[in-house]
């Protein structure tokens, strides 16, 4: 058996999903030190900066000991930083062996394929997917084109440009109102295209709310979706794991039983607010349906690693709602608890997630042409 390589956990990110992403790093770091790795931890702070944190975590309980507060702290954090990613990233190049990056981020820049195609220019290996496929899975208006296209089934919407809403808004909600009118209710879900934790998203439950939330999906995004409310839909979720497109392992479909009237941020994270299940009560031939689906828009995207697709069921109608190539790993998430009903637990899901980068990073190496291989 091979010796288990380095992990290098990446966490935090200039984004607003910067607290969610140190909480599931923290998560994994704890439990791959807890499992036998030796992992060091990278923050990348609100502003940009990447600081190499103090101390390596190795072989024991409560190895993570700093808590996301203390990410704030500079005295906490050491003199060695905030450095630049390609410091950062060439250092790490330099270690021996060299580490795999395990990317705990979400949102922009950790999720979008930007830190994925920093790691591939440094030559590091790193888990999840690669630049393309984060790409796509992080705009919801490209990915819901995508497996449209492709007739995979997913709720109608609107795209609305940050620049038309303040050159038009009048035209703008007149297009709104045709189309709320069209699907039969008031109700629009209004959200970024390209963030998650389902933040800046609202339920506009009238016309009078529409303008305010569009605003606050502009807060973070340039372009916002405006989706057809699906009332008293299930709300499901799939945990993909897996490279080889023949050989993907799937778990659940779980659900999510939400505390508010749609599962925004505060039903997300706020424990003991929202249920779940990590293996929903379904029909057979329903079970079946989500999987196929789920498996066919991970392969669709290029999906490597691992990944979580998230459904909506209004009666016997599924509907594909978004992929997350990097899921929530918080204590509370449902993609560690889908993977564990199927007899993983978290430490041995985060590790197999390691396995996975570095068996992809392996296999590119094994396909670079060298001069001697170039055709004459």
């Amino acid at each position: 058996m091979s010796p288990r390589p380095p992990v290098v956990v990446l966490l935090g990110g200039p984004s607003a999903e910067h607290d969610v992403s140190i909480v599931s790093g923290s998560a994994v770091a704890s439990a791959l030190a807890e499992a036998g790795y030796d992992v060091n931890r990278v923050l990348i702070d609100l502003g940009g900066g990447w600081w190499r944190l103090p101390g390596a975590l190795s072989n024991g309980p409560g190895a993570a000991a700093l808590v996301p507060a203390d990410f704030d702290d500079p005295a906490i954090l050491g003199a060695d930083g905030p450095l630049t990613s390609g410091v950062v990233l060439e250092r790490l190049a330099d270690d021996e062996p060299r580490p795999v990056v395990f990317i705990a981020l979400h949102g922009p820049f950790g999720e979008d394929g930007t830190v994925q195609a920093l790691l591939e220019a440094a030559d590091l290996p790193y888990t999840g997917s690669g630049v393309a496929a984060s790409a796509v899975g992080m705009d919801k208006a490209l990915f819901k084109r995508l497996v449209r296209g492709l007739g995979l089934p997913v709720v109608d919407w609107r795209e609305i440009s940050r620049g038309r809403w303040l050159a038009e808004p009048a035209g703008v909600l007149a297009e709104l109102e045709a189309f709320a009118a069209g699907t039969g209710d008031p109700r629009l879900i209004v959200k970024p295209a390209r963030l998650g934790s389902s933040l800046g998203m609202t339920l506009a439950h009238d016309p009078g709310e529409r303008a305010g939330a569009l605003a606050a999906a502009f807060e973070h995004d340039p372009l916002a979706l405006v989706e057809r409310y699906v009332p008293h839909a299930r709300e499901l979720e799939v945990a993909v794991i897996g490279n080889d497109p023949a050989r993907l392992e799937l778990y659940g479909p779980g659900e999510i039983l939400s505390g508010h009237e749609f599962y925004d941020y505060a039903a997300k994270y706020t424990p003991g607010l929202s249920e779940t299940s990590p293996r929903a009560e379904l029909e057979p031939q329903q079970r079946a349906t989500v999987l196929k689906i789920a498996r066919d828009a991970y392969r669709a995207v290029g999906a490597e690693g691992f990944a979580r697709l998230d459904f909506l069921v209004e009666g016997e109608t599924v509907y594909l709602s978004e992929i997350n190539t990097i899921p929530g790993f918080t204590p509370i998430s449902l993609f560690p608890a889908m993977a564990a009903s199927g007899g993983s637990d978290f430490a041995t899901v985060a590790a197999r997630i390691v396995d996975l980068g570095l068996e992809r990073w392996t296999g590119r190496i094994r396909r670079r042409l060298v001069p001697g291989d170039l055709p004459r």
